[in-house]
């Protein structure tokens, strides 16, 4: 008469080539005590730098907690410098062990918690190897956004319209009570400002030419642009960073359809369309703002206000500054794909690419300003 065998039983053979173990009948969850026991207590000594062989033709049942169990035993044995080897496996067990291979055998990653000038100056290193690889992808990028409007351009009736348009209305339409209401409350401070300044010199009526000058140059479009990276730039990274998690930009590839002609080209013309656009609203707002502070705290009509004001600047003035839009469009929309391009397979990534998106785009958007700012002195514009 056939015993059978207990949940978690170990069977041990000793041979001249090592140590061979036999596993007998569930090593399940439920006798995880009695194989988590033998795991710790077994005496290895034998195959130390021989073979510790596993026969697991005699085992009934096995979940991935038996698995774990066995998963450390091989470890101890490798430390002895044994050579594990697992035989008679059934099917179902063997694939359940393949599929468990490396889960749970790695090393943790190592927390770095000194801190020096080496560990700077690593750091250093690593954000500038950072910058070049950013660089990279968004030229790369860029390279496949010119491609694709080449593609466009030969068959426009593959253009998203309808894609375009619904961009269009979230980047530019919802977006207008927001920049203006912002814009009028800037316009108004930095025309209370000026004036609080300005009335030292007996010169408040220059509050009118530093205001339009300011804000049709450059506040009205870097104001508009800051504001579209932090609401629209991280709208679009966390779509295209979800649709990655998800793999579904997988399935466009495999489905033979270009995830820039798709995604990203709708995208960046609603932003090329609406930045303009916004930023004339914007511009129009502070102007508004700093008009109506200007004549109750200056008091300065309106008008004297827009007498002064068309005195002051030009169109070459309006142009000036909404000549950037375009521009900061562009780099906000690739910025944006880009990072969305680049989450993983966690909430962590995609929360940490889409606040990058959101840095990169204010700090390129700035520096780009600055850059049209020296290019227009240098041209005595």
């Amino acid at each position: 008469m056939q015993v059978e065998a207990k949940t978690g039983d170990l069977k041990i053979e000793t041979f001249d080539e090592g140590l061979v173990l036999t596993p007998l009948g569930a090593w399940t969850a439920e006798g995880v005590d009695a194989a988590a026991r033998h795991a710790e207590t077994v005496d290895l000594s034998g195959a130390q730098g021989k073979t510790l062989a596993f026969d697991l033709g005699e085992l009934d049942r096995l979940d991935t907690v038996g698995v774990l169990v066995l998963h450390q035993l091989e470890d101890r044995a490798a430390e002895i410098g044994a050579k594990v080897e697992i035989h008679n496996a059934k099917p179902p067990h063997k694939r359940l062990l393949d599929a468990l291979s490396d889960r749970g055998r790695g090393e943790p990653p190592a927390t770095r918690h000194e801190f020096g000038p080496l560990t700077l100056l690593a750091d250093v290193g690593e954000g500038v190897l950072e910058i070049g690889k950013d660089a990279v992808r968004a030229t790369s990028f860029l390279g496949a956004v010119v491609a694709a409007t080449g593609k466009l351009l030969l068959a426009p009736w593959r253009f998203r319209y309808t894609s375009t348009v619904v961009h269009l209305e979230r980047v530019g339409l919802r977006a207008v009570p927001i920049i203006a209401l912002i814009s009028f409350l800037v316009g108004a401070i930095v025309s209370q400002q000026s004036i609080f300044q300005l009335k030292n010199f007996g010169a408040t009526l220059f509050v009118v030419d530093l205001l339009g000058i300011l804000v049709l140059r450059e506040l009205g479009v870097l104001l508009t642009a800051i504001m579209v990276a932090g609401r629209s730039g991280s709208a679009f990274t966390a779509e295209i960073g979800s649709m990655k998690m998800r793999e579904e930009i997988d399935a466009l590839k495999t489905m033979g359809l270009d995830p820039i002609e798709i995604l990203a080209m709708p995208r960046l013309v609603a932003l090329v369309i609406a930045l303009p656009l916004l930023a004339f609203i914007a511009s129009m707002s502070a102007l508004l703002g700093g008009g109506l502070v200007a004549w109750l705290y200056g008091d300065v009509t309106p008008v004297t206000f827009l007498q002064r004001l068309k005195d002051a600047i030009s169109l070459q003035t309006f142009f000036v500054g909404l000549v950037k839009a375009p521009f900061m469009a562009v780099v906000i929309g690739l910025i944006a794909c880009t990072e969305g391009m680049k989450v993983e397979g966690s909430a962590e990534s995609l929360g940490a690419r889409t606040t990058s998106s959101v840095v990169k785009s204010i700090f390129i958007v700035i520096v780009l300003d600055g850059v049209f700012a020296m290019f227009f002195a240098a041209m005595g514009i």
